[in-house]
């Protein structure tokens, strides 16, 4: 499986992409060939620096330009047609490779796979679908922030996607799939979330209705589904919220030496909740509904976030995903 891994995009580029990359070739050397897409000279200079100039893995594709993170997405890309994502894209457009790994401007990565890829079959939008971490697990959010608006029909294929995603990636036989809203009644919500529950509801998904805020945390759910504006609300806020317990129980801690003592003994669970919520456990989130595999990763994102995301493109290209969103649209 050849996967296009965008050396540019990110916070930390190219040397936390280019090392994640290299960890990852390493892991699996007859499974995986990662194509590095960007500037070729620091691309080369970063391969020299953590050792993987050897790997037989690893090749370099140079694209001179980069779709920047403030940049408009629709304009960075018009301008830049050489841009690393584009150049990316195009690759997997081309059959030159399977997946396309990115933590650059997500705008720009949704856009050009829209664009040069198109959607599966009965798809008229995409959903980027992350993970939650819940007390009993991993739950699934899509939208995240592909669509910041959309229509009720959209609402349904993104329960479908996220169904057979949590299937086919989680081993979850019959997903528990709710719907965010501002109250657990099917009356609750603007009109685009009253239509979008009456669709689902009429579906043969596992649908157990409105959900609230307070539920994503408390209840037993496998998928979550918004719409990408309140989504990607949801993503940060709990990002935000996981790092500020740590922060606020640090600084507790401190505060005298019986509790460091304590904290001591609790050590290790401690970093089990921490890494429960740390991203670059979970690598990226792939946008569901486009004709390819796209794995979407944080800004932010370290060289263990994309050995990670790496991963979860492998696997979503051997689960089949796609062909089974597609059957299941279908039959919808």
């Amino acid at each position: 499986m050849r996967i296009v891994v965008d050396a540019m995009g990110g916070d930390y580029a190219p040397w936390a992409i280019v090392k994640g990359s290299i960890e990852a070739a390493k892991a699996d050397p007859s499974g995986k060939r990662i194509v590095l897409v960007g500037r070729e000279e620091k691309i080369r200079e970063e391969l020299d620096k953590f050792g993987g100039s050897g790997l037989q893995n690893i090749e370099v594709v140079h694209a001179s330009e980069v779709v920047e993170m403030e940049e408009s997405p629709l304009s960075g890309l018009r301008k830049k047609k050489n841009a690393s994502i584009a150049v990316g894209a195009d690759l997997v457009k081309a059959g030159k490779a399977d997946a396309l790994v990115s933590a650059g401007n997500t705008g720009a990565v949704v856009m050009a796979t829209k664009l040069k890829w198109r959607f599966l079959a009965g798809i008229s939008r995409p959903g980027i679908a992350t993970y939650i971490p819940t007390p009993w697990g991993l739950s699934v959010l899509i939208d995240a922030g592909a669509n910041l608006d959309c229509k009720p029909i959209h609402l349904l294929h993104f329960a479908v996607m996220g169904d057979i995603f949590t299937r086919c990636t989680m081993g979850k036989e019959r997903p528990r799939i709710g719907l965010l809203s501002v109250g657990t009644e099917a009356i609750k919500g603007n009109e685009r979330m009253r239509e979008g529950h009456g669709l689902i509801a009429r579906s043969k998904l596992n649908f157990v209705g409105n959900i609230e805020g307070k539920h994503v945390f408390s209840h037993k759910l496998d998928v979550i589904v918004t719409d990408g504006f309140v989504g990607n609300v949801v993503l940060k806020l709990t990002e935000s919220i996981s790092g500020a317990v740590m922060r606020m129980l640090k600084d507790e801690i401190v505060k005298n030496w019986y509790r460091r003592v304590g904290a001591l003994i609790l050590r290790p669970a401690l970093m089990s909740v921490k890494r429960k919520g740390d991203y670059s456990e979970y690598g990226g989130a792939p946008l569901l509904g486009v004709n390819g595999i796209c794995i979407i990763c944080h800004g932010g994102s370290s060289a263990k976030a994309i050995r990670n995301a790496i991963g979860v493109a492998y696997n979503f290209g051997n689960s089949r995903v796609n062909e089974r969103i597609e059957m299941a649209i279908k039959e919808l």
